[in-house]
């Protein structure tokens, strides 16, 4: 994978505000299992996947991370509630800083349930 590619899905700047939100990898105590791998190949691959549509099976190998570790990767992180825990984080960033309209807002079915 390009660096120019990685730096424009996962910039220093998200990066550094995502890091310390990662569950920290523990290995399993009777050994064996998966190695640990560089988070941010990882996270910039699960980015990638989520950003680009594409299936996890069809993950490019330039991104130096198996498409089953991503994937796998992407459930812990899930079920950890990194994702809503990112998206606070973001806000409270740019909201410190100002950057953010409070006033409105908009709100589709792919982040709130839709009720019937």
């Amino acid at each position: 994978m390009s660096d120019r590619l990685a730096l424009r899905l996962v910039p220093d700047e998200l990066w550094e505000l995502v890091e310390p939100l990662l569950p920290s990898f523990t290995p399993r105590p009777q050994g064996g299992g998966t190695a640990p791998v560089d988070e941010r190949a990882v996270f910039t691959a699960v980015v990638y996947v989520l950003t680009s549509g594409c299936a996890w099976r069809h993950l490019p190998p330039s991104f130096g991370v198996s498409a089953p570790t991503a994937h796998r990767r992407f459930q812990v992180w899930t079920r950890a509630g990194l994702w809503p825990r990112i998206h606070r984080a973001v806000l409270d960033r740019h909201g410190g800083a100002g950057s953010v309209d409070w006033t409105s807002a908009i709100v589709d079915s792919a982040s709130v349930r839709a009720k019937s």
